[in-house]
């Protein structure tokens, strides 16, 4: 049976990636569906200091060594988001923005995502002063004033990391105290550069290029405080998260505030369904219950397998090899740690997908006098040089160039493909840029039939930017998908702009958050986007 597999796990965070390795090693055949990036929440975690058995990592290298792990056993990834079940049967269906997948179980590990707080001007300024991941936005904020809105683990964590950059940081406590464990309270309670205000909230933001006005209040004293800036300044909100069950929603037993209710075994309310991670309801929220509950769930998922494949006499067929579409990133950051531009992992991987383009492909530099155009002009001709699929021109060089340097990715003949890359497309726009050669050369990544006509019905001239940063963990979907789009329909253009390198364009667009979409030089938005979401905004305009 086509697109059949043992268990497809939804969400690609520690829960999720654990199930995995654990599935996979057992033989069973298994598809992990991440919607946003994988690794999760944790990943955008600097610095992760608990976890037993590890002095010291950050998020995203323990996610993304778990997801190696997983995949050297054969699990499969794919970046899609699930938006329906049928579970009425033995073999089940996974819907999804790229089709429909079959199995005989399923792992919920959908995570959580971060609450707002519902201050006046929260959603009005989110992007250009309010923000909410410390490592992709706190750069921005470099020699300026921070407030932090929150009072857990991430607010006092998070705030010490943001000195980093900030001037002075300012921790809005709503409760008489932290309700994080001491060690992680005190380090914040203890910085030079930190003032904690206990039960104070923030009440208002506003301002015209920025953050220029705060408005909190002391609610034990009832003292309002209005805080006037000359200059910008950020507001990080860390209030914890709202369980992401949106999908599950009258499928499965879901409590008041949303969590999906499990048994002692991770099994939910509907046969052959479990759920692990920050999705369940449960009294610690950290990575390492987080794997455990991701290992407990896939151990009760292997017997439920096995016990349908006897009555069934059906099994998933396991392929020999299977690439993952996730792996290039794991294996880039191993590049760039070691400080090759590719490593032998990583050219197996391209091996993988130049294989798979059917055309060839022309990347023509635009280049400038800057230093970063000779770093481009290095990365694009050594990663030409590993297919005979792709070649490179370079176009006269200019003294300077407001879209200089750039690699636009061409047909073999010259005609653009609507693709392009401002400054050196490695960090985390590296996969992103493999993606969008595979795209632009075909055939792509899958789309549904209705989500491609939605693309072609696009007629008229529609030019996208995206704004980023290579730290950024949150940027690379947005851009995959963007250029997804760009690469089905020629009215579509998607050009992608290291911000560090386009300082006028940070200023055009008065933009203090990534990643940030701008449509036809008029619409803005920020955060991360699926193909749907950004075809809604699109139609829009």
């Amino acid at each position: 049976m086509e697109n059949l597999y043992d268990v497809i796990v939804v969400g690609g965070g520690p829960a999720g990636l654990t199930a995995a390795l654990y599935l996979a090693r057992a033989k069973y055949r298994v598809l992990v569906l991440e919607k946003e990036q994988f690794g999760g929440q944790i990943s955008i975690t600097h610095e992760v200091v608990n976890y037993p058995g590890i002095a010291k990592t950050s998020g995203k290298a323990l996610t993304d060594t778990i997801q190696q792990q997983a995949e050297n056993f054969g699990a499969e990834f794919m970046l899609a988001e699930a938006t329906g079940f049928d579970l009425d049967r033995d073999i089940k269906t996974v819907r999804t923005n790229r089709g429909e997948f079959r199995c005989f179980g399923i792992l919920l590990a959908t995570g959580a995502h971060p609450r707002t707080v519902g201050f006046k001007g929260e959603e009005e300024y989110k992007g250009r002063g309010v923000a909410y991941c410390a490592t992709c936005d706190g750069e921005f904020f470099t020699g300026k004033d921070i407030f932090v809105v929150g009072g857990g683990y991430a607010a006092a964590e998070e705030s010490v990391f943001l000195t980093k950059f900030a001037r002075h940081v300012t921790i809005l406590v709503r409760k008489d105290d932290f309700s994080c464990a001491a060690s992680v309270a005190d380090q914040a309670k203890n910085h030079e550069k930190i003032t904690v205000l206990t039960n104070t909230v923030m009440e208002e933001v506003s301002g015209e290029n920025g953050l220029n006005y705060a408005r909190y209040k002391n609610t034990a004293t009832g003292e309002v405080t209005e805080y006037k800036s000359n200059e910008p300044f950020g507001v990080f909100v860390f209030a914890g998260y709202a369980p992401a069950t949106d999908a599950v929603k009258g499928t499965v037993e879901l409590n008041e505030q949303g969590y999906i209710v499990t048994d002692a075994s991770q099994k939910t309310s509907a046969d052959g369904v479990y759920a692990a991670g920050d999705v369940c309801v449960k009294p610690l929220r950290q990575v390492v219950t987080a794997t455990s509950d991701g290992a407990l769930a896939a151990t009760e998922l292997e017997k439920y397998v096995a016990a349908i494949h006897r009555k069934t006499g059906l099994r998933a067929e396991v392929p020999a090899t299977k690439q993952s579409e996730a792996a290039v990133t794991v294996h880039a950051q191993e590049a760039e740690e070691s400080g090759e531009l590719f490593t032998a992992e990583m050219r197996q991987q391209l091996d993988t997908v130049f294989d798979r383009m059917e055309s060839p492909l022309l990347l023509k530099l635009s280049l400038d006098d800057r230093p970063v155009s000779a770093e481009l002009e290095q990365f694009i001709t050594a990663l030409a040089a590993l297919s005979n699929k792709l070649t490179v021109t370079i176009e006269e060089r200019t003294v300077s160039s407001q879209e200089a340097p750039c690699v636009c990715v061409c047909k073999a003949d010259g005609t653009e493909t609507g693709l392009a890359f401002h400054g050196v497309p490695s960090g985390h726009e590296f996969t992103s840029f493999v993606l969008g050669l595979y795209n632009a050369a075909g055939p792509g990544q899958a789309l549904d039939e209705t989500t491609r006509q939605q693309i072609v019905a696009i007629k008229n001239k529609t030019d996208i930017k995206i704004l980023v940063t290579l730290s950024c963990t949150m940027c690379p979907d947005l851009v995959v998908a963007a250029q997804r789009i760009a690469a089905e329909n020629p009215n579509v253009t998607a050009h992608v702009y290291d911000i560090r390198h386009f300082e006028n364009l940070k200023d055009q667009y008065n933009v203090m958050s990534v990643p940030c979409l701008v449509i036809n030089d008029n619409k803005v938005s920020f955060g991360k986007k699926n193909v749907q979401q950004i075809l809604d905004l699109i139609h829009e305009v």
